[in-house]
């Protein structure tokens, strides 16, 4: 059983659609610590965390904004997951937009590389989120994580990544939208890229295992970073980054069930949930749902819905 500790991240400054800072809010709402405990797992709720003091930074692409806020966000975060993992704790971050990971992931990353183990990371979005802020054309720094956290340059302004993740231990699970300086940059970088046409032509579960497979092998810590919009918008509404042809519920479930199967997580991102563009709160309970495969419950286990 682990000892899950929830981590408020109301981060809504990483793009421009306002109502991610209300996140938090509506996973407890939804039930998500009751959840976690009803599959006789430990839960923490450490609360929301809040921006330190902002430094002075700016960034040489006019585009960029809320560089500070992002910045501090990033520093707060990485230190509050760092101290989640060195209790023994399952950290669970609740966004947020998904500018958070430039933090959590670097957490888990010290604490990786003190432990001597090395962190994988598994994306599970539509998006790759490889700009940088250099190359960004909409300012939008929840689109440069994944670019931070495989060490392109451009990054001058945040601090060092604690231990940048080689691109064979990173896995882009579920993306359908890349624009051309980003595919180009990919390309580069040699990351496993498991698009939608891939998981078309292989399935869902084939390209998982064998991601699983290496992070076993290696001996390594896996954090999770599951975006909403890694699902399809008609089951989950609530996120400004809509991309039609998503995940469905039962692979979606399925994805979670075989990490809860493989007990390799060590981190988990819950990033990009919108509330305010939801439908009765039908996306948070989604999402509440599937932290509770991934915690070990069963599809069969389900009760029955009222809609």
């Amino acid at each position: 059983m682990s000892n899950t500790i929830l981590i408020g991240a109301p981060i809504d400054e990483g793009q421009r659609r306002p109502g991610c800072v209300m996140g938090p809010t509506a996973y407890r709402v939804a039930g998500l610590a009751q959840a976690i405990r009803d599959l006789g797992h430990g839960v923490e709720d450490w609360g929301d965390l809040v921006l330190p003091e902002l430094k002075d930074v700016t960034s040489p692409n006019p585009a960029v904004h809320m560089l500070p806020q992002v910045l501090g966000w990033t520093e707060t975060l990485a230190d509050k997951v760092d101290d989640a993992l060195s209790k023994g704790g399952l950290p669970i971050i609740l966004g947020g937009d998904h500018s958070l990971a430039l933090g959590s992931v670097a957490g888990a990353a010290a604490f990786a590389a003190r432990a001597g183990r090395p962190l994988f990371l598994l994306w599970l979005d539509a998006h790759s989120d490889f700009h940088t802020p250099l190359t960004t054309t909409s300012g939008n720094l929840h689109g440069t994580p994944v670019a931070y956290i495989a060490g392109r340059d451009g990054f001058e302004a945040f601090p060092p990544f604690p231990a940048v993740i080689p691109a064979e231990r990173i896995c882009l699970y579920g993306i359908r939208s890349v624009d051309p300086a980003e595919h180009a940059a990919l390309l580069k970088h040699d990351l496993a890229i498991n698009d939608m046409r891939v998981l078309d032509e292989r399935g869902i579960v084939a390209p998982l295992r064998e991601f699983l497979d290496k992070v076993r092998a290696a001996g390594g810590m896996l954090h999770v970073s599951l975006d909403v919009d890694f699902l399809d918008p008609s089951i989950a509404p609530a996120v400004g980054t809509t991309v039609p042809g998503g995940t469905t519920f039962r692979e979606a479930h399925l994805v979670m069930e075989l990490l809860h199967e493989s007990n390799l997580v060590t981190s988990l991102d819950l990033v990009e949930l919108n509330p305010f563009l939801d439908e009765r709160g039908r996306t948070a309970k989604l999402m509440v749902d599937l932290v509770g495969s991934l915690m070990g419950r069963k599809v069969f286990d389900r009760p029955t819905r009222s809609y």
